[in-house]
């Protein structure tokens, strides 16, 4: 371990702000997941699932590729393959200097690029080499434009300004924004929807990641809750996805299954706000969506790591939940996470950990895996089941990639090697009997004494009755005789006292606290009485409607549900747009058809407070709306004005995502939409706040249409 590395975690155990932020994070996140997973009681299930599917995929990743590939252009978006960062720079500037030749004799400004977060950005330091070529580059994240103001690298992949609280931010707010000093999480959050208003409305390029590519249909879904993502893939002219090669699902039944998972590990979510779908640029009878839509595939060494031990790191679905769950990254948090040549790692925690050595080689970032007590709370964590500790085992033991040539990139192509069937054999780097086998003994290059506790350690570890016994008798005597006045004691060569910490062991063994917690977990009382609702069966459908279930749920995110009969659509929504005071309205053919005696808008106008529009399906499970583009289907209309009304019959509510992913509508359409409740941030100290880029407000009119089906 550096000395660097040593002197940044000693800094942040040392930052009593950063401990709080860090453990506020920790604790909401927690609970959040657990009451998020307690609705799904097949959670294990679906876990195996994914993880059967992400193995399948990396283990075909050319076939899958290929697929995925052909139907992206077959669609009409541009597929641009990058072997490196610099390559995928090089890639993007060629894009900017073309789009520049045909806007720059509008305006002498530089060029403007507004971005959505995106974790392969942070990887190929995107934004500082579009400052370097005079672009100007604007974080439209919430989290992500706190810390860019700051200069400093995101410090968690889910909430990047986590290290935060909101004195400092309202500090930075007041000297680079200048307004007055407010530690006001909601006004903060207004003052950077205002600002950032602008930067949408007149970027040259929208730019954004890729959270799932799906192989059968060429979809970029990309999962939000702001409502940027949406913005920078619709407004801009043209739209610019960077993407890990890495990144793909079969089929969109398969996407249905990780939205199921994603949302709830990284924020405790059913689904996200927003979950955009997006096939093809904007066709011609599209009202609004770039006309120009580019995808870069970037491998910048994930070949490589494909062919190595570390290869099930590229099953990651960047949720973030291993951070959360780690007690490591809880102490110091993403930036005390170093190379060796002092460079914060683009990825921090466990994943990271294994992630950052894999891709940019062991040399430099393999210390990062002794920042962990391999507790195996980060697999427990992990929805995907990836076998972080084993993995972080390979790194210490020098089992990972090589470290990268000519000092920087990897320079390997998209030529990706075929990994042997079945997918259990191909996540195995080294079988017994191999010639490399040696190379994974245990104990290689530890000293003889370590070998000897760690053999002990084995020893009482197998035997439940042993490790109960010991357990209590350590636990008896760290209270009479206390470790932390031990410390000192400790030879300080050993890292101990300096960079790790040394609790107290609990008296009572695991097993005797087992029924409690697993009384909690199964969502029970003290009694062992179910808790009321049995909200465990819920989304099921057999107990109450569908109808009654999105209502409910849409309810529960702040949302708003009218039910009535068409005829009454009319004069209703024009009582409610006057009780608003509602001038004009944006709209699309639906909403033209019942707003009346109000201007009416079609074309994007920040100044138009509503928009009214219709849906094409509702989702009972989670109280989300499904909207597609198409002629007379404005998706702006739902995004741009700061309240949203929807307009959908009762026979288009649909039980599951499963089912409206199924509709052809949303597979045959340029870009789609699954919106879930009014746009929110928990990005300033993890408080909600409703209205950050999208509506703050959203209401649904449910026409029932039930005796007409």
């Amino acid at each position: 371990m550096s000395t660097e590395f040593r002197k940044r975690i000693q800094q942040s155990i040392n930052n009593q702000i950063l401990q709080l932020a860090l453990d506020a994070n920790a604790e909401r996140r927690k609970k959040g997941c657990l009451a998020a997973f307690a609705l799904i009681p097949d959670y294990q299930e679906r876990r195996a699932r994914a993880h059967a599917i992400k193995a399948d995929v990396i283990a075909h990743l050319d076939k899958y590729l290929a697929q995925f590939i052909a139907n992206v252009e077959k669609n009409g978006i541009l597929v641009h393959h990058a072997k490196d960062a610099g390559e995928a720079i090089r890639i993007f500037l060629e894009i900017a200097r073309s789009v520049d030749a045909k806007v720059g004799a509008m305006h002498a400004s530089p060029l403007l690029v507004a971005k959505s977060k995106s974790m392969v950005s942070e990887e190929i330091n995107f934004n500082h080499a579009l400052e370097a070529a005079g672009i100007r580059v604007v974080e439209t994240d919430l989290g992500e434009y706190i810390v860019q103001l700051r200069g400093e690298r995101p410090s968690h992949i889910i909430t990047p300004a986590v290290h935060l609280r909101r004195q400092e931010v309202g500090q930075l707010f007041a000297e680079k924004l200048g307004i007055p000093y407010t530690e006001d999480i909601p006004t903060l959050t207004n003052t950077a929807r205002r600002v950032l208003r602008d930067v949408f409305l007149m970027a040259d390029i929208g730019v954004s990641g890729v959270n799932f590519g799906v192989a059968e249909t060429g979809t970029l879904c990309i999962v939000t809750n702001e409502g940027n993502g949406r913005m920078v893939t619709t407004l801009p002219p043209i739209h610019v996805a960077l993407m890990g090669i890495e990144r793909l699902v079969p089929t969109l039944d398969d996407l249905a299954l990780f939205l199921s998972l994603l949302p709830r590990s990284a924020t405790g979510q059913k689904l996200s706000v927003y979950t955009s779908l997006i096939h093809s640029p904007k066709r011609l009878t599209d009202p609004d969506g770039p006309l120009e839509r580019h995808l870069i595939l970037v491998d910048n060494g994930r070949s490589t790591l494909l062919a190595s031990p570390l290869c099930e790191a590229l099953y990651c679905i960047r949720c973030g939940a291993c951070l959360n769950a780690c007690p490591v990254f809880r102490e110091i948090g993403g930036h005390a996470y170093v190379g060796n040549d002092g460079s914060i790692a683009p990825y921090p925690g466990p994943i990271g950990s294994v992630i950052s050595p894999g891709l940019f080689g062991c040399e430099n970032y393999g210390q990062l895996a002794q920042a962990s007590s391999l507790c195996g709370a980060c697999k427990e964590a992990c929805p995907v089941d990836i076998d972080l500790p084993g993995m972080l085992l390979r790194v210490r033991s020098g089992l990972s990639p090589q470290p990268p040539e000519n000092g920087g990139r990897r320079t390997q192509r998209l030529a990706l090697p075929a990994l042997p069937a079945p997918v259990a054999q191909a996540q195995v780097a080294v079988r017994p009997g191999s010639e490399a086998e040696g190379s994974t003994k245990e104990g290689v290059g530890i000293p003889f004494a370590v070998k000897f506790v760690l053999k002990a350690f084995r020893l009482v570890a197998g035997t439940p009755g042993l490790f109960a016994v010991f357990q209590s008798l350590g636990g008896i005597l760290s209270r009479v005789y206390s470790p932390r006045r031990a410390y000192m004691r400790i030879p300080i060569w050993t890292g101990w006292c300096y960079s790790k910490d040394f609790p107290r062991l609990a008296v009572s063994p695991f097993r005797a606290r087992w029924g409690k917690v697993k009384q909690v977990i199964k969502g029970t009382d003290n009694q062992g009485n179910r808790a009321e609702g049995n909200l465990a069966n819920r989304g099921t459908g057999f107990s109450e409607s569908l109808v009654t279930q999105f209502t409910s749920e849409l309810t529960a995110l702040q949302g708003k549900v009218s039910l009535l009969a068409e005829k009454d659509l009319p004069a209703r929504l024009t009582d409610f747009l006057k009780s608003k005071d509602i001038g004009r309205v944006y709209v699309d053919d639906v909403g033209a058809k019942y707003v009346t005696d109000i201007p009416l808008v079609r074309v994007p106008d920040p100044a138009v407070r509503c928009g009214v529009t219709g849906a094409l399906a509702g989702i009972a499970e989670s109280g989300s709306l499904v909207l597609v583009s198409g002629a007379g289907q404005s998706l702006t209309a739902s995004l741009l004005p700061e309240i949203h009304v929807a307009v959908l019959k009762t026979s288009r509510v649909v039980p599951t995502v499963v089912d409206a992913l199924g509709r052809s509508e949303v597979r045959n359409a340029a870009a789609g939409v699954i919106v879930t409740g009014p746009s929110r941030t928990g990005d300033i100290e993890m408080t909600h706040t409703i209205g950050v880029h999208g509506p703050g407000e959203l209401h649904v009119f449910l026409i029932d249409d039930s005796d007409s089906v």
